[in-house]
């Protein structure tokens, strides 16, 4: 029995060992990081450029359009973040939460610049409540729900506009808060910065140290490893889940607003694919869809990695569609990867 015992000790302890082996895959995009493939895309660009295979992707104004595509994807990404981080996959109701809280905004111009961009966030955070009261109290599912969520929102912008473009010249606006609206995507921050690029540097600073250095962050990563562990250690879970999703919520609103901004127009249709392109750039900057592990820095290389791409496939004359399939093929790749370098360290909560 003893040497029964020793030797079933023994394999255990190999494969103990076998568990921790990392594959060297893995190892070179733990080296790498994702501004090292960032960086490669940038090269890959500049290849193609001198090759002759594309026009056009080392001009100020081409890289000024992939700063300013970057800047609301990151928005909402770091958004979505808090959402992934928590253990709750994703908030598929930020397409259509972008959609009406821009055409909110453009509605009550009328009344005034800060009025409006007050009753968007407004707006934006009694979304991210009812979404985040259900999931974190009534544990629904995320994706379910936030998705019927997006449907409902849908059906409230269809029925109440009638699929109308909503521009702020035609709501009775004065000049100066129309002015002010459009310098939401288009105000130059010292003549050079685009205010865009400056809010994202603000939340991206803000949520990194929100999830790294307060309380709250701590509470976050645990529910988002552990639930149940973050239940029995006194953490009010359902409170944590719900200002995951408020917080998402208001980051869309933010990226919402600068969309809208730039289009000059309301419409049901600012935000669509957004959902998919924040949770992909967050899911390839490092964040596990599982919860508690990532961080936001790694989310915005992410974005970063998006936005190259997206720019280069435009230029190589690739269509949306095919965009689209291309980074689903991504997204799943990224997702698998993920879960075996998880797999080969012992977890299998991927």
């Amino acid at each position: 029995m003893k040497a029964a015992a020793t030797t079933m000790e023994e394999k255990s302890n190999e494969q103990d060992l076998r568990s921790t082996q990392v594959s060297r895959f893995g190892k070179l995009v733990n080296a790498v990081g994702i501004y090292g493939i960032a960086l490669l895309f940038i090269v890959l660009g500049i290849v193609l450029e001198v090759t002759g295979v594309i026009h056009g992707f080392m001009t100020i104004q081409n890289m000024m359009n992939i700063v300013d595509a970057v800047a609301i994807l990151g928005m909402v990404a770091v958004g979505m973040a808090f959402v992934t981080y928590s253990g709750s996959f994703s908030d598929m109701s930020v397409p259509t939460t972008m959609a009406l809280t821009g055409i909110i905004a453009i509605q009550m111009l009328q009344y005034g610049f800060w009025v409006a961009i007050t009753s968007a966030l407004g707006v934006g955070l009694i979304i991210g409540l009812i979404n985040g009261l259900a999931i974190g109290k009534l544990r629904v599912n995320s994706m379910i729900w936030t998705l019927a969520m997006n449907y409902v929102t849908m059906g409230i912008i269809r029925l109440v506009w009638v699929n109308k473009q909503i521009y702020p010249d035609m709501t009775g606006a004065s000049e100066q808060s129309i002015k002010m609206f459009d310098d939401i995507f288009r105000y130059k921050v010292f003549n050079a910065i685009s205010l865009p690029v400056v809010v994202l540097a603000l939340m991206v600073i803000a949520g990194q140290f929100i999830m790294s250095r307060t309380v709250f962050g701590a509470h976050l990563k645990l529910t988002g490893s552990s639930r149940r562990t973050a239940k029995f250690s006194g953490i009010n879970v359902e409170r944590i889940v719900t200002v995951a999703f408020v917080i998402s919520a208001v980051a869309a609103t933010i990226g919402g607003l600068t969309i809208t901004s730039l289009g000059r127009v309301g419409a049901w249709y600012n935000g669509s694919g957004y959902d998919f392109k924040a949770v992909t750039a967050v899911v390839i900057g490092g964040m596990a869809l599982s919860g508690g592990r990532g961080s936001i820095v790694g989310v915005l290389g992410g974005a970063l990695v998006m936005g190259l791409m997206s720019n280069i496939m435009t230029l190589l004359g690739i269509g949306t569609f095919s965009q689209d399939m291309i980074r689903g093929a991504i997204f799943i790749i990224v997702v698998g990867i993920n879960a075996k370098s998880l797999r080969s360290l012992g977890r299998d909560d991927a």
